[in-house]
């Protein structure tokens, strides 16, 4: 319990402290505070050298166990750290494929992630750009599958966690929340599909959950393919309707089973815990 305490509050200086008192047995002009739950123990162990005595001794008889213990809570205190940036996109290299399907449509996606530094805007726009360098069936499927998503994330359980995030739902906040959900890469949209608390470890408190500018880049992108000015039905969006892709107005029922405001704590404890 000492040793975790000295951890949390102290890191590896408050242990070198520590174990120099073990060495030396004398007090340290390191232990300043009395405020931390770390140096409250260690002050009342400094006054009782003889009830630390036996501790002390068969800590230096162990000191290879002493040793094994910090190494093993420094690897667990490492590995929490970046489990933070476990979804990162880390793309190097972008390679086109001649076919547009899921994986393509993510991989344009987790390109556009590693490389806008978490800025809608620019991520929009390399989204464009890279678009913009296929065919122009290609990018209309590239809509196809965006909205086939974003009709896939029309569940309530979706639409609580936006509420709990954002604290209100609307018909357009709801979607581009989804579409938000799309741009933060495969990883993340389909955890958060199985169970929406997976976004309370997974995005910063103050996250912008809006990107309203992905229901746009397939009709960008294909104005600058066909130089095309003015829309019309051999657009993306004409074409994707057409195919009953529609999440507006033609959309089809929200899955899932209805909630209450009072029951959101309850069903997604961690994520009431982190935002509101």
């Amino acid at each position: 319990h000492l040793l975790t305490a000295v951890w949390r509050d102290w890191g590896f200086s408050g242990i070198s402290v520590f174990l120099s008192y073990l060495r030396f047995g004398r007090k340290y002009s390191a232990i300043k505070s009395p405020t931390t739950p770390s140096a409250k123990t260690l002050a009342v162990i400094l006054k009782k050298p003889r009830e630390f005595s036996n501790l002390t001794q068969q800590m230096k008889k162990n000191k290879f166990l002493i040793f094994l213990i910090l190494t093993i809570i420094s690897c667990g205190q490492t590995k929490k750290n970046d489990s933070k940036n476990t979804y990162k996109s880390e793309v190097k290299e972008f390679i086109k494929n001649d076919k547009m399907d899921k994986s393509e449509f993510w991989k344009i996606i987790e390109y556009s992630i590693a490389k806008s530094d978490s800025d809608k805007l620019e991520q929009e726009k390399i989204i464009v750009e890279k678009l913009s360098t296929y065919s122009a069936e290609q990018i209309i499927e590239f809509e196809i599958i965006f909205r086939q998503l974003i009709i896939e994330a029309d569940e309530f359980k979706i639409m609580g966690a936006q509420k709990i995030i954002e604290g209100y739902v609307s018909d357009d906040s709801y979607l581009y929340f989804r579409c938000w959900l799309i741009g933060k890469g495969e990883k993340i949209y389909t955890e958060t599909l199985k169970n929406p608390e997976f976004l309370a470890e997974n995005i910063s408190k103050d996250e912008e959950t809006n990107f309203e500018g992905l229901m746009y880049v397939a009709t960008s992108a294909y104005k600058i393919k066909t130089g095309k000015k003015e829309e019309n039905e051999s657009f993306p969006r004409d074409v994707a309707i057409k195919k009953g892709l529609d999440y507006d107005f033609g959309a089809p029922p929200t899955k899932g089973t209805d909630w209450k405001e009072e029951e959101l704590p309850k069903t997604y404890p961690k994520l009431w815990k982190v935002f509101n």
